[in-house]
Order: structure tokens, then C-alpha cells, then sequence
């Protein structure tokens, strides 16, 4: 099990909390929120204790939650990252995967892929892209694609807990 670096969850005041994993999941402050609400011990000291609590809680969500946490995401090379307006974390896993590097033909196929993505499915294209490339990322959007809307939503949930894993793994 691996232990937080930066902080100790368990010994960590309610705002404290909130303040400290309010991101984790983008926007949505709740989850962190609802962690703290179901009990502090050291076991959710340890990240993978912590993570799984609160992968738990988003998919326990009702739909309406799910689905307003993952409208909450970016376009993967969207205009938000053209125009710096992700959150710091979003910023650099994009950043990590090369997506800034993207020539003008990729960063075209990605704002299509984008919008074909959400006109079918009604919320972005989610994935976690730490360890991943552009091509990669761009062969993963075009297969998805094809998907149905169920298989799409539960993926989206699937990748935003990689997510937070990964950005809690970070602290």
C-alpha cells in the first residue's frame, strides 16, 4: 500500500479535506466531501484505501452526479487547452501525453473527433492519458467512437477513477 507523501488524510479537518482532494475529480467536490463523511481512520491514509473509497462513491452516484462529473472534463486538445483555461492537473497529464505537440492536422482530427463524440453521446470523451501519446489517444477516440452510449458511460466512470488515481498518487 502506498502512503501519501504531502499530507495525512486522517488527521485532516473537514474543509481541510475537501480543500486538499476537492480536484481530484474535476470540479466535483463532492466526492471528496462525501469521503470525509463516511469516516476518518488510518486506513484512508494509505492511497489505494482512499481511491477505492472514492471510486466508490462516484459510482454509487445517481446518474445525474455521474453525468454532471463528466461534463465537468475537458476536450482532450480542446479549445480549453488552446486557450489555458484547464485546471493545473488537466494541463499536465494533457502536457504528459504529448497532446501540446499536436500538429495542426492532429489538433483538427481531435476538435472532429470531439464534437462527433459529444453530438453522439452528449459528454466528452474521457480518457486517462498518463503513460499514453497523442496517436494512441487519437486511435482510442476512433475506436470508441463506434461504442454505445451505455458502454461509453460506464467507460467515462472507469477512466475518471484511473484519473484520480493518478492525481493521487501526485500528493
Amino acid at each position: 500500500m502506498s502512503h501519501f507523501q504531502t499530507l495525512k488524510p486522517s488527521t485532516l479537518s473537514r474543509d481541510a479535506f475537501v480543500a486538499a482532494f476537492a480536484d481530484i475529480y474535476e470540479h466535483s467536490p463532492w466526492v471528496a466531501e462525501k469521503a470525509f463523511d463516511l469516516g476518518q481512520d488510518a486506513s484512508i491514509d494509505e492511497i489505494e484505501t482512499l481511491h477505492q473509497r472514492m471510486s466508490d462513491i462516484l459510482l454509487s452516484a445517481d446518474h445525474e452526479s455521474q453525468l454532471a462529473l463528466i461534463n465537468a472534463h475537458p476536450d482532450l486538445a480542446g479549445r480549453a487547452a488552446v486557450q489555458g483555461q484547464l485546471t493545473e492537473a488537466s494541463t499536465n497529464e494533457q502536457a504528459g501525453a504529448g497532446i501540446h505537440q499536436c500538429t495542426a492536422e492532429e489538433f483538427q482530427r481531435f476538435t472532429e473527433l470531439n464534437d462527433a463524440y459529444k453530438a453522439k453521446f452528449k459528454f466528452p470523451f474521457i480518457m486517462a492519458v498518463k503513460g499514453s501519446n497523442r496517436h494512441q489517444i487519437l486511435a482510442a477516440f476512433e475506436t470508441r467512437i463506434h461504442n454505445p452510449e451505455d458502454t461509453e458511460f460506464k467507460c467515462a466512470l472507469a477512466e475518471i477513477n484511473k484519473i484520480a488515481l493518478f492525481r493521487l498518487l501526485t500528493l
